[in-house]
């Protein structure tokens, strides 16, 4: 069963701006929390990307602390700049998919709109939904503030 999360966040750039630091895949893992980000495929960009993100209190020592965290394994399935990219989560824990919009409010500033479909039985969703909006709540501000 699939269960829906989102949530928005104004940036102080562009959609142009926010697209670019958006989908510059490594350097996610300066504002996401807890989480190492590193591309898999040779593309950096466009469908077919494949990206790993590893998740947990010791990401840093990935991989040799590897069970002491969750592997996200995704690929990039719409590629749509500088407005939208969506993914599908294809991990061994994580499955779904997600989506990341890019909505223009003016020359210097727009939405960024974070959404995800989860696969998950209903008791363990409802048991981690408010950790997960906790961590991407506390990644967008980070990922705001690194724009700024």
């Amino acid at each position: 069963m699939a269960h829906s999360l989102s949530l928005s966040v104004k940036t102080p750039r562009s959609q142009e701006e926010t697209w670019r630091a958006i989908v510059d895949w490594k350097s996610q893992s300066n504002w996401m929390l807890q989480t190492k980000v590193w591309v898999t495929s040779k593309e950096e960009e466009g469908v077919g990307t494949s990206i790993a993100a590893f998740t947990g209190p010791l990401h840093r020592l990935y991989p040799r602390l590897k069970w002491f965290g969750v592997l996200d394994l995704m690929e990039v399935t719409s590629w749509q700049p500088p407005s939208r990219c969506d993914v599908i989560h294809n991990g061994k824990i994580i499955r779904g998919t997600g989506t990341f919009l890019i909505e223009a409010i003016d020359s210097k500033s727009s939405y960024f709109h974070w959404s995800e479909e989860i696969q998950a039985p209903a008791p363990i969703f409802y048991l981690i939904k408010p950790f997960i909006l906790l961590g991407v709540k506390i990644s967008l501000a980070r990922f705001v503030a690194q724009l700024e």
